[in-house]
């Protein structure tokens, strides 16, 4: 009941401020060109006598939200392509804010996927080109070292709760957009205000440009970043922690910073460098760890497993987001079973782009995937799989026999029928998981998962797929492990507890309280997570846990 208070309060002072901003306002044309503040045809005849509206808007009676909302889905819902509806949404978002997040929030399941993913991806990839020209966030270069706090102070919102940020090397699993991953941070942000209630005044997108190694874009005339390789130099350093101190100085030690999108040679050390200096953390580390933790626990009912550790799973790619899940999977199967975090990293098994980790190649690998590097030569003895190289993915499900999949790999089509047929024989109620976005990033379609293992996998994906029938009429609903059921309610839960750092055991909090929200009538359709349409419940009842 007190936290609960809490909340209430927090939510009436952002209220306050954006109510004594708009009465401080003297120009109404002015007013109109602010999208926080601009409500469009729903202003009353009171408020435009009020804010020097006369003459700026048509002069029939104000329309309802309702009404507006109602108006514009319908025109989103004629738009030809994903690209296209997500060009309408921010354009609303880009004159009328309350317009916007009315659509995000009373239409979640069906705007989502065109604010974030999955046409994100797109989006970035086109961004210089489908730019509109309107200010929001700010692009911070390796120009303004030395000016970061004077780029802070030009924005016209000066505070700020939560900023997420994106040097742009690796956005989804799309590779270097450089300035393009801009549209990252803005669909996150977007997020946070319709899921957890954070007022879009107190979010701040930001890209940090170090240039880019995508030569298509340094060839691109209207590409709107740095025109230079990326920048690998201790200047880079340097600038993220200017942008950091920057950040704390002006903004408060209680200022969230996520990390969004960053390349693996950057993001495992910059967390590390920055998690006990900051409020901050990697949501494509942690976050994502956080909602697959999630799915699994959700799912031992569907596979007749009681605990964690009893699966054997098997990582198809090792980067950030399969060994952030493998190390928080870990941390929960220590504290659940008792065992050492040796022992529980002894059940997760990964396959990067050389073959299966193992003891024999650990002089060759990189510090995070060596607590993964297991031996295997006992296994391989008297197998049907060759010792000349490391076991491919196939051979792997085959030696290893998991009962967990886990892709996150960013190549799509990677399970083949072959590979989750292989998975059916190893157990009754398979784990597959095709995690990877976009979609055409994904390791399979549910629909070919399901048809392949007659319908026996448990399965849940990165990106939004339909309910799947097969021929006899058995029906499944794939869910979505989107981030989205985890940052929005971490960031609230901290932002109330007035914290100054997260933790690990932060992310397991958050995971198994969204792992309780899952109702068995889901779980009856074979989907691990509640409606998307629920969000903003689930990451207040995950806000209220992780600030306890």
């Amino acid at each position: 009941q007190n936290m609960g208070a809490v909340m209430i309060f927090f939510i009436f002072a952002y209220f306050g401020s954006v109510v004594a901003h708009s009465q401080s306002a003297t120009s109404g044309y002015q007013l109109m060109r602010y999208p926080l503040l601009n409500k469009g045809m729903s202003f009353t005849a009171e408020e435009r006598e009020k804010f020097n509206l006369r003459g700026l808007l048509p002069a029939g009676e104000p329309i309802s939200l309702k009404v507006r909302v109602d108006t514009s889905m319908k025109q989103l819902r004629k738009k030809a392509t994903p690209l296209d509806k997500y060009i309408h949404m921010h354009t609303i978002q880009d004159s009328d804010e309350n317009l916007f997040y009315a659509m995000l929030v009373g239409h979640t399941q069906e705007t989502m996927p065109f604010v974030y993913t999955p046409t994100v991806g797109q989006a970035c990839q086109e961004w210089s080109h489908i730019y509109r020209h309107t200010p929001r966030g700010l692009y911070i270069s390796l120009k303004d070292k030395g000016h970061i706090r004077e780029a802070l102070d030009n924005y016209p919102n000066q505070d700020i709760d939560v900023i997420v940020f994106t040097d742009g090397e690796r956005i989804l699993g799309l590779g270097d957009q450089g300035a393009n991953g801009m549209g990252i941070p803005i669909g996150k942000l977007a997020l946070y205000t319709a899921c957890a209630g954070i007022h879009p005044a107190k979010c701040l997108p930001v890209h940090i440009d170090v240039g880019t190694n995508r030569q298509e874009l340094l060839e691109d005339p209207a590409y709107m970043g740095l025109k230079q390789p990326r920048d690998r130099s201790e200047a880079y350093d340097l600038l993220i922690e200017e942008f950091f101190e920057q950040c704390q100085a002006k903004y408060g030690p209680n200022v969230l910073l996520q990390f969004e999108d960053f390349g693996n040679q950057n993001a495992f050390r910059l967390l590390e460098r920055y998690r006990q200096r900051a409020n901050c953390f990697n949501d494509d580390i942690q976050g994502t760890a956080a909602v697959v933790l999630a799915g699994l626990i959700a799912s031992l009912p569907l596979t007749n497993k009681q605990n964690l550790d009893q699966h054997t799973y098997l990582f198809y790619g090792a980067g950030e987001a399969g060994l952030g899940i493998a190390e928080l999977l870990a941390s929960a199967i220590q504290q659940q079973t008792k065992c050492t975090i040796e022992e529980a990293r002894q059940r997760c098994w990964f396959v990067d782009s050389k073959g299966l980790l193992s003891s024999s190649r650990s002089d060759k690998l990189e510090a995070h995937k060596k607590p993964f590097a297991h031996d295997v030569n006992s296994l391989i003895q008297g197998a049907a799989v060759t010792a000349a190289a490391p076991p491919s993915l196939l051979e792997s499900v085959k030696l290893l026999k998991p009962t967990a999949l886990v892709g996150v790999s960013a190549q799509g089509g990677a399970f083949t029928e072959e590979v989750c047929k292989e998975m059916a024989r190893n157990c009754e109620h398979p784990l597959i998981l095709p995690l990877s976005n976009p979609t055409s990033k994904a390791e399979c379609v549910p629909r070919d998962a399901y048809t392949w293992t007659n319908g026996k996998c448990v399965l849940f994906s990165g990106s939004p797929f339909d309910a799947v029938t097969l021929p006899d009429g058995r029906s499944f609903l794939p869910g979505q492990g989107n981030n989205a059921y985890i940052f929005p309610g971490v960031g609230l839960g901290s932002l109330v507890a007035g914290a100054t750092s997260l933790t690990d055991q932060d992310f397991y909090v958050a995971a198994a309280a969204l792992a309780e929200k899952v109702s068995p009538a889901r779980l009856a359709q074979g989907c691990c997570f509640p409606p998307l349409d629920d969000i903003r419940s689930v990451s207040a009842y995950i806000a209220a846990k992780v600030a306890v």
